[in-house]
């Protein structure tokens, strides 16, 4: 087995200066890329912080407690987000996607959740709001975020044995929190509520039935994610993913599935529905989801912009530079020119790592670019 290198680089502060329109066009609803795909989800980062040491996005040999994390004036405010997201509602968003680090370590996140609330997309209805969360703070701030206009959660959750629980978030922090965190949510109205493992082998693959197991017949969307080569410091190795297929035969061996259509256009996820025995779906029991974004890319139908914590415009989820909105922003551009330099971005959007990396062999890939930490950009 190859020695494991984590590379100490911070890329943060690299980005692509973004020009003021001199006569922008105003937006029409509809954006699309270089490839024709249209701009539909926004995936906001409210913070570079998170209380989780996960060693696949945060390991703690690297974000130990001298990690330089963003000065709070680097951060866009929640007026600013506001602003921005206004304009990508312009061009079409339709949901918009809280995230962080962890997103619920930003103070007053509520305000923000509510101010976006009262956007409106071009048809006139309101956003999909929607936040992702280890699920540490969930059970105290339940309430709070329903309250203040957020629809549904996804919680991050690795395993229920809290031995591995515990040895995978590096913090020694129980499951059983996570599980009332869930419950929380679940009381509040925050659903469908998703929960997300990411399977790394050698370290989770045997709990991805005791999950299921668990999940089936909760009304819970649990969704399995190939360990992905997101940053450069999670030491990513290809023969730690274990591909969807392999998930899905797993639990093809403990109860039948049935595959169902894609919820929505670009979704990420393959879902597959518990069958009765005459092959239906049972929707009492539920569904699974499988994330391939390793051994079977789905760039073809991405709709996501991913904005980061200080302002920062990336394309791609294995992005390695952003487009620095934040001068426009706080400079002296107006709404209409702050729109115009969005539609220029898309517009000339031509990502498809997924898809490249399929062609190349597995230890280039793993080399290939400096990419953004999916700590600092957001899941």
């Amino acid at each position: 087995m190859s020695e494991r290198i984590i590379p100490l680089v911070d890329h943060r502060h690299s980005a692509i200066a973004v020009p003021t329109p001199v006569a922008p066009r105003p937006p029409t609803g509809v954006l699309t890329d270089g490839l024709g795909r249209p701009l539909r989800d926004l995936r906001i980062s409210v913070t570079d912080r998170c209380n989780f040491r996960c060693s696949y996005c945060m390991p703690k040999e690297v974000f130990d407690k001298d990690y330089p994390y963003l000065p709070h004036q680097a951060l866009l405010s929640f007026e600013e987000i506001t602003r921005v997201a206004r304009q990508f509602v312009a061009h079409g968003v339709q949901k918009i996607r809280l995230t962080g680090g962890e997103p619920l370590l930003r103070k007053n996140i509520e305000i923000l959740i509510g101010q976006l609330a009262e956007l409106r997309t071009v048809e006139g209805e309101p956003l999909d709001i929607t936040l992702t969360t280890n699920g540490s703070l969930l059970e105290r701030k339940a309430a709070s975020l329903k309250a203040a206009g957020l629809q549904r959660v996804t919680v991050s959750l690795d395993g229920l044995d809290d031995a591995v629980f515990r040895t995978m978030n590096d913090v020694d922090f129980p499951v059983a929190d996570v599980l009332r965190g869930i419950e929380a949510a679940r009381a509040a109205g925050l659903g469908p509520i998703k929960v997300n493992m990411v399977v790394k082998r050698g370290t989770n693959e045997h709990e991805i039935v005791p999950m299921a197991r668990h999940f089936r017949h909760s009304g819970v969307v649990l969704r399995f994610i190939e360990y992905m080569d997101v940053g450069a410091t999670n030491g990513w190795r290809m023969d730690e993913v274990v591909p969807s297929a392999e998930v899905v035969r797993l639990l093809q061996a403990e109860w039948p599935l049935v595959p169902l259509e894609a919820a929505a256009p670009g979704e990420t996820a393959q879902r597959w529905g518990y069958a009765r025995p005459d092959g239906s779906w049972d929707q009492e029991a539920g569904e699974i989801g499988v994330i391939s974004s390793v051994t079977q890319a789905f760039c073809s139908d991405c709709n996501r912009a991913r904005l980061s914590t200080e302002g920062k415009l990336y394309l791609c989820l294995f992005g390695t530079q952003g487009h620095d909105l934040k001068p426009l922003v706080r400079g002296n551009a107006t709404d209409e020119q702050l729109a115009g330099a969005i539609a220029a971005i898309w517009q000339g959007r031509m990502d498809r790592y997924s898809e490249l990396r399929a062609s190349l062999p597995p230890d280039v890939a793993a080399r290939s670019g400096r990419r953004i930490e999916m700590s600092y950009i957001g899941g």
